[in-house]
């Protein structure tokens, strides 16, 4: 399949020992009706015979009915046929389409939501497609059934994936997941881990978690190796969160004790992401640029436009003038709704570059349109997207900052100073590590919500718990693979 049309699909095909050993978790006989509810080219219906497949694809069904002459195929949205299907199975494996909830949309997403729904499983709207497709697929087993899964490594820390555990818990006798440290597919920066249940119509108060570094031909999911509770005991403590448990269990309980009501960023700070302009390079002018065009010097603001600014600990007036000498484009042009722009500046934005930018969505979305909005001189700026972990940044400069960084703004409990200090803590590298999660190719992401929770201050003496501390940092960092390819350090 051409590369952007397998991505808009979500269709990444899996490796055969993958295909083989999860046909084999799932069917136990021959007489084991199987489905895959978004088959493919047909690499696991073709390794039993009593399958049935799902796929909207035309192209790739067409490679279906030449696959596996025979095969019952159905053709178009799984949501749509698993609501009206009267048909019910033994056992389901397959791959589900991995697409973000950005491309996730419309009628086959409300579809998704709908159906989940209506068998107690809640999804937002910020839900990617393999979620409500693990609950659904499940809805169609017969008591007893058994599923196995390819899963992206989200089902450990997104929040859509607590509603997916939630829901298997409640409705299997045995579920386990299998976390895979190599990368099942190599040419993804995503990485997947297995999701395995049976004995469908029962429950269990636990998750098997079964973390492996490599995945070999299986014929059976491997022991696990933790025995994970769900309700009012470790799992629940974690925000339902699986990923904290590639932890040691004793830099798991070294973060807990220090953690007990500790001070996170969210007590002393609010966390918000930085102004949208519509169209950056308009906005954002060299100062060379705003001599030409005359543009006054207080409708100017110093702007910090993405992470690799925050190397430092702290932006200052000097930092800020270098900036402005080597002519680098971050001059905000700042107009305040309300406010008349003068001659020089009308000019500019009548310029062939205004036109073309006013047109753009978010310009056309708000009156004025050159009026950027929720522009504001923070207190420090976080990066969100990083390699060793989000730089936090004193803003000594009065900068503002746009939508990709992170901005920070004091509420008087603690000084600006006080609080970087704290940011260069080793509980507060864990913490980010245990706070934000993984986005591929070494990288860490932090949302807004993510960083009010990172810890700042512990209760209890940080040098007692020194070892666990730097275990736990030195594990989840090669989970994510931070620095394996890169060099990163």
């Amino acid at each position: 399949m051409e590369a952007t049309r397998r991505k808009q699909l979500g269709a990444y095909y899996t490796p055969d020992d993958v295909v083989r050993s999860l046909v084999s978790w799932a069917a136990r006989s021959s007489d084991d009706r199987m489905l895959d509810p978004s088959c493919g080219d047909g690499r696991f219906l073709v390794e039993h015979d009593n399958s049935v497949g799902v796929e909207q694809d035309p192209l790739a069904a067409a490679v279906v009915h030449e696959r596996v002459p025979g095969c019952l195929l159905h053709e178009g949205d799984f949501f749509s046929w698993a609501s009206g299907t009267h048909e019910r199975f033994e056992c389901a494996a397959g791959n589900p389409p991995f697409i973000r909830y950005q491309r996730f949309t419309g009628a086959v997403r409300d579809a998704a939501r709908r159906l989940c729904a209506a068998h107690g499983a809640e999804f937002s709207a910020l839900s990617s497609s393999w979620a409500p497709f693990i609950v659904a697929t499940a809805t169609l087993l017969k008591p007893g059934g058994r599923m196995a899964f390819v899963v992206p490594a989200e089902i450990g820390h997104a929040p859509y994936a607590k509603p997916v555990l939630d829901y298997m818990t409640e409705n299997f006798r045995r579920v386990q997941i299998v976390a895979v440290r190599d990368k099942l597919f190599p040419d993804l920066s995503e990485d997947c881990w297995l999701l395995y249940a049976e004995g469908f119509g029962e429950s269990t108060d636990r998750v098997l978690f079964s973390p492996i570094e490599r995945f070999s031909y299986m014929s059976r999911p491997p022991a696990p190796s933790r025995s994970i509770a769900v309700a009012v005991d470790e799992l629940h403590n974690w925000g339902g969160r699986l990923r904290p448990f590639l932890m040691p269990a004793e830099s798991r309980e070294a973060y807990r004790i220090l953690a007990h009501e500790g001070i996170r960023l969210g007590d002393v700070a609010r966390v918000g992401i930085g102004y949208v302009t519509g169209a950056n390079d308009f906005f954002h002018l060299r100062p060379s640029e705003a001599e030409r065009w005359r543009i006054p010097k207080q409708n100017l603001l110093p702007a910090v436009r993405n992470g690799k600014t925050l190397s430092r600990g702290r932006i200052t007036s000097e930092e800020v003038e270098r900036w402005q000498v080597n002519d680098e484009r971050v001059l905000l042009l700042r107009i305040k709704r309300g406010e008349r722009p003068n001659r020089d500046i009308a000019k500019y934005l009548n310029s062939p570059a205004g036109e073309e930018a006013r047109e753009a969505y978010k310009c056309r979305m708000r009156d004025p349109w050159y009026s950027v909005p929720d522009v504001t001189v923070p207190d420090a700026f976080l990066s969100y997207m990083s390699g060793r972990g989000p730089a936090l940044v004193e803003n000594s400069a009065g900068c503002v900052g746009t939508n990709s960084v992170h901005v920070v703004r004091l509420t008087g409990k603690m000084k600006r100073r006080e609080l970087a200090r704290s940011w260069a803590s080793p509980l507060t590298e864990l913490s980010c590590e245990v706070e934000g999660h993984p986005l591929g190719g070494g990288m860490l992401k932090v949302e807004p919500r993510e960083a009010s929770r990172i810890l700042i201050h512990g209760t209890g003496t940080l040098k007692e718990f020194a070892e666990p501390v730097q275990e736990g940092i030195r594990a989840l960092r090669r989970w994510r693979h931070y620095g394996e390819d890169s060099g990163q350090v």
